[in-house]
């Protein structure tokens, strides 16, 4: 089907995409206040977790894959200050691993099965899905929970299927809109107040 031509002016192009700004940022202000005692907690719940010499393993879809490995990687190597590296492993990267997993078994299980594997009791998973009904990001809740990991939710849509997962020692984020592309970019402030928050309490203030 081929694409039908539409006349739009820079003005028009550049009035939306201001727009887009100030959408993003409506939205993460209107977030910051039911949003910042559950990050608080998640970030309380991961540092504990580390501090005991646990890890923290990450998975989501798409652009939510994006976001575990980036998660990941900031725990690895560093988000703000020089730090010894700590424990994070996003369950998105290794491409035999989930090739193999959903062509023997099926998609739902690509991240269930390498919690079974890789988490220990006392572990987080850090669970991201925009909409919260992600099959095999849910079966992977409920994988942590058999294996005694506690899970970080960070959803939108008021939380979907995923929220049903949840126990008292589990955390939901859960960003108040519907729509992906707000919602992603939500889901990175929340990552970076995650690392920020980590740091803080492993390592103090940042000079």
């Amino acid at each position: 089907m081929g694409h039908v031509e539409h006349s739009v002016s820079q003005a028009e192009l550049a009035a939306r995409v201001a727009e887009q700004f100030s959408a993003s940022a409506r939205l993460k202000l209107a977030a910051a206040q039911p949003l910042a005692a559950p990050i608080a907690r998640a970030a309380a719940l991961m540092a504990a977790a580390l501090r005991a010499g646990g890890k923290i393993l990450a998975c989501g879809n798409g652009g939510s894959a994006a976001d575990a490995q980036h998660f990941a990687a900031e725990l690895v190597n560093r988000f703000m200050i020089e730090r010894a590296p700590l424990a994070g492993l996003a369950l998105t990267t290794d491409s035999s691993t989930l090739t193999s997993i959903a062509n023997d078994y099926s998609y739902e299980e690509v991240f269930a099965k390498q919690v079974r594997a890789l988490g220990r009791a006392g572990d987080v998973l850090l669970a991201i899905s925009t909409s919260g009904n992600s099959a095999n990001v849910v079966a992977a809740m409920r994988a942590a929970r058999e294996q005694g990991l506690r899970s970080v939710a960070l959803t939108g849509r008021g939380g979907g299927r995923m929220a049903a997962q949840l126990g008292r020692e589990d955390v939901h984020v859960c960003v108040p809109d519907a729509d992906t592309a707000r919602t992603q970019e939500v889901h990175l402030l929340v990552l970076h107040c995650l690392c920020d928050g980590i740091d803080y309490q492993l390592y103090g203030a940042k000079e």
